[in-house]
């Protein structure tokens, strides 16, 4: 089963791609089933289960799935033309989805957050139906937000099976973990980005591959500028100041001053992650790396050697992305990249491994280094809880997406000063995230029932 860089990396909007992009993937899916019914629907309704129902406010899964059944989607998502729809739907209790008739949806009836246990597929569920004049049901979907902004149906949840996971691939480097993805190095001699961009040729060409990257990174850096020159206060309630722009203001009349010490150029990573996170708490645009709520790691990573390694090149961006991408998809493929499934140590963690795996790359490391870079960024988030105060995508996800990228940029220099020969392999690393998240209790995963979210005041 082949996953693309560009599955991984999606232009979306925060603050979560589990709990904002999927419910308005999942919507978008539905309407897209209902306009090819024969039935003639009158009303929409919607149910939002597990994580999505404990933390959904926090996530503004309300407002994503009433945005979904209006028509919007993550890469396409105007705010000023949300705000004049939620704005209409308060006043009409209706809502004009593209190519339906007008139809009935009143938030305070027919969106419930269900408290109870979650749905049986993933612990990010929602239900969504259409009725008709009577009020009874004539289209229903179960929906799976898996993370990353990846939904699957009820039915393609049970289908995923571990045949259809071994299923022969079309693409040339099929590799499924990371000692396969080793060998075909050697034996083709190619660098991990190289197989990577020979697996994406089979569906497009370069120039589309290279445009589709560039595109990418644009996003990355415009999010992250305008972290950078944002100030005031995140919404939500908490009252969290935005401070990146403060942080680096004050960097860059530092600099050239020799008055700071050497390890303020974590103060460079930590500034440059904050500023995308801090973006996708205030629900702008983002891209998924490999989710919103991990968005500002692999970034941060690439603006530091970019703007403080010297020789950095922006041409070689896009092998920083193949190689991440590679590590991402043998994470998310052998164990999980969703907070909710899986804790922080999937998001944050995954986030971390592939830019250092990135990192590792463009510096000169060997396919053996770069896996050992991705194995050492992942080993030390292992245990990590998903615990959001206030089931805001906020604190403590900010700050902790500035540790990641200090922790990538280490495990890479630290890999680096190897030959590649470690002790722990990166698919043993995969497989104890794993088990560590299937053991790990539901109040740590994404539901705020634990941990930080309640040790620390709401208000």
């Amino acid at each position: 089963m082949f996953l693309s860089v560009f599955d991984l990396f999606k232009v979306g909007v925060g603050p979560s791609s589990s709990h904002t992009m999927g419910p308005m993937v999942a919507t978008a899916r539905f309407l897209a089933a209902l306009r090819a019914s024969p039935f003639a629907a009158v009303g929409l309704r919607a149910s939002l289960h597990g994580s999505l129902a404990f933390t959904g406010k926090g996530h503004a899964s309300d407002r994503a799935t009433i945005l979904g059944l209006a028509g919007f989607t993550p890469d396409t998502y105007e705010a000023e033309a949300a705000e004049a729809t939620l704005a209409a739907n308060r006043e009409t209790r209706t809502l004009a989805p593209p190519g339906l008739p007008v139809l009935r949806f009143d938030p305070a009836h027919d969106l419930v957050f269900d408290y109870g246990a979650p749905l049986p597929g993933h612990a990010n569920g929602m239900v969504v139906m259409a009725t008709d004049a009577q009020g009874d049901v004539i289209l229903r979907e179960t929906y799976y937000s898996i993370g990353g902004g990846f939904v699957l149906s009820a039915a393609e949840a049970a289908a995923v099976t571990s045949a259809e996971l071994e299923a022969p691939s079309p693409v040339p480097y099929p590799f499924r973990n990371a000692a396969e993805m080793l060998a075909m190095a050697r034996g083709s001699q190619l660098t991990i980005a190289q197989m990577k961009r020979a697996n994406e040729r089979v569906f497009r060409s370069d120039a589309k591959i290279d445009a589709s990257l560039a595109r990418i990174w644009q996003v990355m850096r415009a999010c992250m500028d305008r972290g950078l020159a944002a100030q005031g206060t995140l919404p939500g309630g908490l009252k969290v100041r935005r401070r990146a722009h403060a942080i680096h203001q004050s960097l860059i009349a530092e600099r050239g001053l020799n008055l700071t010490a050497p390890h303020t150029i974590n103060d460079w990573m930590l500034t440059y992650a904050m500023a995308v996170n801090e973006e996708n708490a205030a629900g702008g645009q983002v891209v998924t790396a490999p989710t919103n709520g991990a968005a500002g790691v692999l970034p941060a990573v690439i603006r530091y050697w970019l703007d403080h390694v010297p020789g950095a090149s922006p041409a070689r961006v896009g092998e920083f992305l193949l190689t991440a991408a590679a590590i991402g998809g043998l994470i998310k493929r052998n164990a999980s990249i969703s907070g909710a499934e899986a804790g922080c140590q999937a998001e944050v963690g995954s986030a971390a491994a592939m830019a250092a795996a990135g990192l590792a790359a463009v510096l000169g490391g060997s396919p053996a280094q770069i896996e050992n870079a991705a194995e050492i960024a992942l080993e030390h988030h292992l245990g990590m809880t998903c615990d959001p105060v206030a089931g805001l995508v906020q604190v403590p996800c900010i700050e902790r997406n500035g540790l990641g990228a200090i922790k990538a940029v280490s495990a890479a220099s630290l890999a680096l000063r190897g030959d590649g020969t470690h002790l722990v392999p990166l698919d043993a690393a995969i497989e104890t995230m794993r088990q560590t998240g299937r053991d790990m209790h539901a109040h740590y995963k994404e539901t705020s029932l634990g941990g930080l979210a309640v040790n620390v005041p709401n208000c």
